[in-house]
């Protein structure tokens, strides 16, 4: 029974390829914009909207990759360069890009806002969703599409990552903006659960494929990972319930928080890092 209402939780909210349709007629709408002060770049759908983890009601992530070109006359002081740091210079071609949404493109994008965050971003809304737009994050663009193959290889995979999600925000623990779990740091619980298992339900796609996931391939061959990996063969049959339980089991009385980090790169439980970054965080996800 359990495992028929995870599934039916699944099909309700999971999100359908009209919204992912929405969201990527707006993303070539911005791009042809954007593209009238920085010619080179381009913009990247990223985050749960594309990597197969995404609901019907979740937010449009975007990724501004500027290609390497002269740095637009506004950030010249008196025709003095002055070099700034990869913040400082996100922030600037943000600004632009906030510039661009607040007078050409006023009557389709609804209160651009600058948030000069860690990572900084323009938030805002078009007529039916909020987006975030991040610059020349390529990370960020390389893991959507290593998450995405991840969903497409198990099929149970999509529905539980899911139900964990909806227990999170129901338990108010799904906001890193107030300190709690990011939903892309309970994906990768799931996956670390899922590869740790005694009959494993997930490989290490970094160490069967490092090819298709080499952190120095181009960008446009990466999109095409998800296509060339075939479905992991697991023998372990466990039902849907019986994962959602375990999954709760193993974080409650086997992971050892003190010690050791989660990490989906090697499959397995990894000892927990001594850096100061580290040292205040009770839960460590690689």
């Amino acid at each position: 029974k359990l495992s028929l209402q995870i599934l039916e939780l699944f099909k309700a909210c999971w999100q359908q390829p009209c919204d992912l349709n929405k969201k990527e007629l707006c993303r070539i709408e911005l791009q042809r914009e954007i593209q009238l002060i920085f010619p080179q770049s381009r913009l990247f759908l990223v985050g749960s909207s594309l990597n197969g983890f995404g609901t019907r009601s979740s937010d449009g992530d975007l990724c501004l990759v500027v290609k390497e070109e002269p740095i637009p006359f506004f950030f010249f002081n008196f025709n003095i360069i002055f070099q700034v740091n990869q913040k400082t210079e996100a922030r600037h071609i943000l600004s632009l890009v906030q510039k661009l949404f607040n007078t050409k493109l006023c009557n389709y994008i609804e209160r651009p806002q600058l948030i000069r965050a860690t990572v900084p971003i323009v938030k805002f809304r078009d007529k039916v969703r909020q987006f975030d737009l991040n610059v020349n994050n390529l990370v960020g663009i390389r893991n959507t599409f290593l998450l995405r193959t991840y969903a497409y290889i198990e099929n149970r995979v999509c529905p539980l990552v899911l139900v964990i999600k909806k227990w999170a925000s129901f338990h108010d623990i799904n906001d890193a903006s107030r300190g709690t779990l990011s939903s892309y740091s309970l994906v990768l619980m799931v996956l670390h659960y899922l590869q740790t298992l005694p009959e494993p339900i997930l490989p290490s796609l970094q160490k069967y494929y490092p090819e298709s996931f080499n952190p120095t391939m181009q960008l446009h061959l990466v999109h095409q990972a998800p296509c060339t990996i075939p479905h992991y063969l697991s023998k372990n049959g466990s039902s849907l319930g019986d994962l959602l339980i375990g999954f709760f089991k193993y974080y409650a009385t086997e992971f050892d928080w003190s010690h050791q980090m989660i990490s989906v790169r090697e499959a397995k439980a990894i000892p927990r890092p001594d850096g100061t970054e580290w040292r205040n965080k009770f839960i460590c996800v690689e």
